[in-house]
């Protein structure tokens, strides 16, 4: 397979829990093969960044598809998960500004020939790169929306069962430390989503800035 095909392999793999986890109501099977789809869609983002590497087909197209692949599939489980009244709606609504931002500067970026992860990355800072495109922070954060998704997938079927059952199986307070996880996590995933997205906003400010200036042409035009 392709890098570009593991990404999309990653999208399908992230509806199909969704449905999943939609359609499967109170059935547990459903909702555990859910949470096991949910774990490849996130395992995978890793597996075709190894394969651009390996096999010499990281090209600053498919890092932009794997930046892709990233938003849809946040933006797929957190909204999934806000609709479900697990999450607050401004979760989803936060990662949707903050994507399209700092996807605008890249953007920007690209036009100058700065894209990528790679040493022509528009992150020209070591600690920009340390924060964003070093492999530990991806896969940390990968690690910690991974959790964070599980988590709140596994609220699912533990919601429909009976209280009784529920603490039969559980205990009493395993439905409230479930939850408290599960809001613990999504915390931790919007404050690295924001410290993450710093050095892409402060680095990216010169490429706006590049963008207001008019070329010499048409200031040549406008001197007439």
């Amino acid at each position: 397979m392709t890098p570009n095909q593991v990404t999309a392999a990653r999208g399908a793999a992230a509806f199909v829990a969704v449905a999943l986890f939609t359609l499967g109501g109170d059935t547990l099977p459903a909702d555990l093969a859910a949470v096991l789809l949910t774990v490849a869609a996130i395992a995978l983002d890793g597996v075709d960044g190894y394969l651009a590497r390996t096999r010499g087909l990281a090209t600053p197209l498919g890092a932009q598809i794997d930046i892709l692949g990233d938003r849809v599939v946040e933006n797929l489980f957190f909204t999934f998960f806000a609709v479900s009244g697990l999450i607050s709606l401004w979760v989803p609504v936060f990662f949707f500004v903050r994507g399209s931002l700092t996807d605008f500067l890249r953007a920007l970026a690209a036009r100058a020939g700065r894209s990528g992860f790679g040493a022509n990355s528009m992150l020209e800072t070591w600690w920009g790169r340390s924060l964003v495109a070093s492999r530990a922070s991806r896969a940390a954060y990968a690690a910690l929306k991974c959790a964070c998704f599980c988590c709140l997938g596994v609220l699912l079927p533990l919601r429909h069962l009976p209280a009784a059952q529920f603490n039969a199986w559980f205990g009493a307070a395993a439905a409230q430390w479930f939850s408290s996880a599960a809001q613990a996590l999504t915390g931790l995933a919007v404050i690295f989503c924001l410290v993450r997205a710093i050095p892409v906003i402060w680095e990216g400010r010169r490429h706006l800035a590049a963008t207001e200036k008019p070329s010499a042409a048409v200031a040549t035009v406008a001197s007439r």
